[in-house]
């Protein structure tokens, strides 16, 4: 398998266990992502330099994001809402010669 596409998996898995509260401390996630602990704090960076607020919280024992955020990485053909439209365009919706509307309200773009 691809370099590349390991390393998204693990982000991934990465994600994953952050969102449940559930990495343990760093030595035991990366013994659960067969990893060194080098590595992990590596990868935590990579993952903070994308701007992910992931902190570690004592509480818990367990990384975590201090606010609510999302991790998408492939390609997806989807349909977009109005309200996920204005997200997308920053609020704005000023793009009626670039979409269309279907039966069901939603949006496509002609790109």
């Amino acid at each position: 398998m691809n370099k590349l596409l390991q390393q998204i998996e693990l982000i991934e898995r990465i994600d994953q266990l952050i969102r449940l509260k559930s990495t343990g401390t760093p030595k035991k996630f990366a013994q659960r992502l067969d990893i060194s602990e080098a590595s992990l704090y590596r990868l935590i960076e990579t993952i903070k330099g994308m701007d992910a607020p992931v902190e570690f919280s004592i509480r818990y024992q367990s990384y975590v994001y201090s606010d609510e955020v999302n991790f998408m990485c492939g390609f997806f053909r989807k349909e977009l809402s109005y309200n996920e439209l204005q997200k997308v365009n920053g609020g704005f919706y000023n793009l009626a010669c670039l979409v269309n509307f279907n039966e069901n309200n939603f949006i496509t773009l002609k790109i």
